[in-house]
C-alpha cells in the first residue's frame, strides 16, 4: 500500500517529469505542423506577402522560444493546488494548442488562407481566455503567454494580409 500523499509529495508530482510531459505534448504539435508542411518555407517565400511580413528564416526561432513558454505556462498552473480551477485553465490551453496545430497545415499543407485565418482569429480568441484563466492561478504563467498572444495577433493580421494578396 503507498503510503498517504503529504503535500511534499502532492508537489513532487507535479514537478519535472509534469513539465517535461507538457514540453513533449508542446513540442509535439510543433513537428506534426513541422511534417506535415515540410515545404513551409519555400511555400511562405514563393507567397505575395506585405512589406513588414518577416523572413522566413525567422519563424523557426521565435516558434521555438514561443512553445517551450507555452509549456512552462502550463506547468506553472498545472502545480496550483485548486485542481477545478486548473483543469479549466487547461481545457481552455488545450483547446488554443489544438487550433495551433490545426493552423499550420490549413496554410501551408492546403494554402487554405481563409480557413487559416478564421483558425488563427478562433486560436487568438481562445489565447486570451487561456491567459486570463492562467492569470488568476498564477500571474507568471500568464505572463508568460503575453509573447505568444502578441506573436499570434501579429501572425493573424499577416494571414489576413496573405490572404488579400493571393486569394
Amino acid at each position: 500500500m503507498a503510503p498517504p500523499a503529504t503535500p511534499t509529495r502532492h508537489r513532487a508530482s507535479r514537478g519535472w517529469g509534469s513539465l517535461a510531459a507538457f514540453l513533449a505534448v508542446t513540442y509535439g504539435v510543433a513537428a506534426v505542423g513541422a511534417l506535415v508542411s515540410r515545404d513551409a518555407g519555400a511555400v511562405y517565400r514563393s507567397l505575395q506577402r506585405p512589406a513588414w511580413a518577416p523572413p522566413a528564416w525567422l519563424f523557426g526561432p521565435v516558434w521555438t522560444v514561443l512553445y517551450a513558454t507555452i509549456a512552462i505556462a502550463a506547468w506553472l498552473v498545472w502545480r496550483h493546488p485548486d485542481r477545478p480551477r486548473v483543469r479549466r485553465a487547461l481545457t481552455w490551453w488545450s483547446v488554443q494548442l489544438a487550433l495551433n496545430l490545426v493552423w499550420t497545415p490549413l496554410f501551408f499543407g492546403a494554402r487554405e488562407y481563409g480557413l487559416a485565418l478564421l483558425d488563427i482569429a478562433l486560436l487568438l480568441a481562445a489565447l486570451g481566455v487561456t491567459l486570463v484563466r492562467f492569470y488568476r492561478l498564477n500571474r507568471t504563467a500568464a505572463f508568460l503567454l503575453v509573447p505568444y498572444l502578441l506573436w499570434v495577433a501579429f501572425a493573424t493580421a499577416l494571414n489576413a494580409a496573405v490572404w488579400q494578396l493571393n486569394g
